[in-house]
């Protein structure tokens, strides 16, 4: 049985979307998930990139697009008021709950399909630590600095194994990037030789290039 690092961030529409579909892409396959809140901005200031719905132009086409796929897939997508907001409430939420499925899909939910209520809503992140009741208390200020610890360990250890944006899936040293990697990851998680030749290492290899100042 293989495992597989589901990297995620709340804020991302396609880590919804990939969310949803992963158990129908993988149906038949030995696999268990562990689910990895990581801050997608970490990631990004990293890299020194900015994200979709940063870029007016991209922010459009990334809400229409991702819109579409939910409606062409039957998942219920709508963006919140918001966007983009502070995930920071919720994935320290995530992780003071011990993120299992059940856990991340009632986050996920809580921004993607509440009829486009604002997902940082401190009424509604009440609502949301009740209904999840974690184990540990996002509030005290103890746990609260664990919690920030505990999710800026995980955003280096991303880093670190190569993932740069959501939704990831890492698998065998292995990224996977985006809702349109779960094709390739199935394939890999059936053993695909391609994946244990050359050709994975030869694809990946650097080339030189223009680089831009």
């Amino acid at each position: 049985m293989k495992t597989i690092d589901f990297w995620f961030d709340p804020i991302s529409p396609y880590a919804w979307l990939a969310f949803e579909r992963l158990p129908q892409v993988l149906e038949g396959c030995s696999y268990v998930v562990n689910y990895r809140p990581v801050l997608l901005a970490g990631l990004l200031r990293h890299h020194a990139h900015k994200g979709p719905a940063e870029i007016e132009p991209k922010r459009q086409w990334t809400l229409r697009q991702v819109q579409w796929l939910a409606h062409q897939s039957g998942v219920q997508l709508q963006a919140p008021a918001v966007h983009p907001f502070n995930p920071l409430a919720l994935l320290r939420l995530a992780l003071a709950c011990g993120p299992n499925r059940q856990v991340v899909e009632t986050v996920f939910r809580h921004v993607w399909c509440a009829q486009g209520a604002d997902a940082a809503d401190p009424s509604r992140l009440a609502a949301l630590t009740r209904q999840l009741a974690p184990t540990r208390d996002p509030a005290s200020a103890d746990v609260k600095a664990e919690l920030k610890a505990e999710l800026q360990e995980a955003t280096a250890t991303a880093l670190v194994r190569g993932v740069f944006g959501v939704p990831s899936f890492e698998m065998d040293g292995r990224v996977f990037w985006g809702l349109d990697a779960l094709p390739m990851l199935r394939e890999a998680l059936l053993g695909d030789p391609w994946f244990d030749g050359p050709d994975w290492a030869e694809a990946g290899a650097a080339r030189p290039g223009v680089q831009r100042n």
